[in-house]
């Protein structure tokens, strides 16, 4: 009998805004790992367009399922999407400050709407 081969999506980023996404059938069983193996064959055999740069970038990736981080052992399911995330360049936290910096403090929030003539944060 043959193994039966379910559908999965394998993406990737590797500069904001510009995601990359292949569909792969792989054998019922199968980890994230062997989706990644499978997903990096396809594309060195043609079937599809490949930066170098992501195989190098590869070991650096953390893998996830619909959004949450999975380890490399998870076994995948039919439909699953599984998506290779890239370090953060910035902590989100000082990232909003930076902002918060930037656009000053009159124009966002509490303050946007505030009466003329009144005392800050009211």
């Amino acid at each position: 009998m043959a193994e039966q081969l379910v559908p999965v999506t394998l993406c990737w980023s590797l500069a904001p805004r510009h995601v990359q996404e292949i569909q792969l059938k792989v054998p019922t069983g199968s980890t994230v790992q062997d989706v990644l193996a499978r997903g990096v064959t396809q594309c060195l055999q043609g079937q599809e367009a490949i930066d170098p740069a992501f195989l190098s970038s590869l070991q650096f990736q953390q893998p996830g399922i619909w959004g949450k981080k999975v380890p490399w052992t998870q076994v995948v399911q039919e439909a699953d999407r599984i998506e290779l995330y890239r370090p953060l360049k910035v902590d989100p936290k000082v990232a909003r400050r930076q902002r918060f910096k930037r656009q000053g403090k009159g124009r966002t929030g509490l303050f946007a709407n505030r009466k003329s003539g009144s005392a800050a944060g009211y």
